[in-house]
């Protein structure tokens, strides 16, 4: 079987006809993926400006990162069951959209650099203290998020004008 059967077959699922058939399928599901991208994101955003040492200067970023944990996990884990509905629904097109590759690759850069982050860059993230400017480790890896996120965040909205036209 060839992705491109796959992506055929995920077209016929019970969840993917929902979503094309219902009339509100398609706009709840969009809507539930974009409430769990701004949680995931945005939630995100504050712990990336923590580690560029722009924000939150006040409080140790351990303390910010444990913090927050649930609520990224939480939207992320909407973000991506919606995600996936989405894709099984319009498989067919996603397949052969150069957005939504690029979405993917992203999406693993992502992340990539998560798990640099904490495997590496946390050692010395707080090291001077907790309140202070992280290392340049922890500072290149918020840059990094923050621009990879953006970089998610476009390819989907070009996805959406490129899918559905």
């Amino acid at each position: 079987m060839t992705l491109l059967e796959v992506c055929e077959w995920l077209e016929t699922t019970t969840v993917a006809l929902a979503i094309q058939e219902s009339l509100y399928g398609f706009a709840i599901m969009v809507a539930t993926h974009i409430l769990g991208v701004a949680v995931s994101v945005g939630i995100l955003l504050w712990v990336d400006l923590r580690l560029l040492g722009v924000a939150l200067m006040r409080r140790p970023l351990e303390e910010v990162y444990r913090s927050l944990a649930a609520w990224f996990a939480a939207g992320f884990g909407i973000m991506l069951l919606s995600g996936a509905a989405l894709f099984a629904a319009f498989a067919t097109s996603a397949y052969g959209n150069l957005f939504f590759r690029i979405k993917l690759l992203l999406l693993l850069l992502a992340g990539a650099n998560a798990l640099v982050f904490h495997r590496f860059a946390t050692r010395h993230a707080d090291a001077a203290g907790g309140t202070e400017t992280p290392a340049a480790a922890a500072r290149l890896a918020g840059l990094l998020s923050l621009s990879i996120w953006a970089g998610v965040i476009v390819m989907g909205r070009m996805m959406s004008y490129t899918m559905f036209g």
